[in-house]
């Protein structure tokens, strides 16, 4: 029984797989393009995210 849930489990993966690469590539040809300012908008929140989880480090310690 052990054998088939390992199996299973990767037949699962690799559909998952299959339905997540086709979706990547449909989204490669349809989705919206980068726009100037595109970078800065996403790296602040994370520089925040970053600045935060080092703050929350530091004051374990």
């Amino acid at each position: 029984m052990e054998l088939f849930l390992k199996i299973a489990a990767a037949a699962v993966m690799g559909m998952m797989v299959f339905y997540a690469w086709r979706a990547y590539q449909q989204w490669q040809e349809h989705g919206p393009k980068a726009q100037k300012g595109d970078w800065q908008a996403v790296v602040l929140p994370l520089a925040l995210v970053v600045g935060l989880v080092f703050l929350l480090v530091a004051m374990v310690r």
